[in-house]
């Protein structure tokens, strides 16, 4: 289905599954450890370059997740979040956002109800076969390597920006 994603403002971003692989890897003391995918994290800095906010909305808690926010300048974040769409609303209502200017990137089936709102809904490659059922586009990439780039160098070059990204780079 074809959208105008040259609208998108916010992008907001699952952890497990979309920023990661999904894997959840525990050390021998209980710590959680997480794996995020550096060329991920650029394309969240170059969209800020271009003035699109990001956020993360995730069901669990972990220290990675807002040491990772902090890096990449990611200043909503809600964690432990057990009713997705009730923060999505709130992310709206708080920072004055209409669903056709935000975009969603999910994985599992508990990401639906915010994919049936929003302007431009994403599925990773591998997301659950019944997530797909509900997006605008599935990425070519999987969760934790490369699909947030993927999404974001989309709606960068459909915001006209690429060029101004790359120029940086050239300098």
């Amino acid at each position: 289905m074809q959208r105008d994603i040259s609208k998108i403002s916010l992008l907001i971003l699952d952890v497990d599954g979309v920023l990661t692989g999904g894997e959840i890897l525990v050390d021998d003391d209980g710590k959680e450890v997480k794996c995020f995918n550096v060329r991920d994290g650029h394309g969240i800095v170059m969209l800020h370059r271009v003035g699109v906010k990001t956020a993360i909305i995730t069901g669990r808690i972990s220290k990675a997740v807002d040491v990772r926010a902090r890096e990449l300048g990611i200043e909503i974040v809600y964690q432990g979040a057990h009713n997705k769409l009730k923060v999505y609303e709130e992310i709206k209502k708080k920072y004055g956002f209409k669903d056709e200017e935000i975009a969603y990137i999910g994985d599992d089936v508990v990401d639906i109800p915010i994919l049936k709102r929003v302007g431009f809904a994403v599925a990773v490659s591998d997301a659950h076969p019944e997530v797909k059922k509900y997006v605008h586009y599935v990425t070519r990439a999987k969760g934790g390597r490369g699909a947030v780039r993927e999404i974001a160098d989309m709606i960068i070059r459909a915001k006209d920006k690429w060029e101004e990204i790359i120029e940086r780079y050239l300098r």
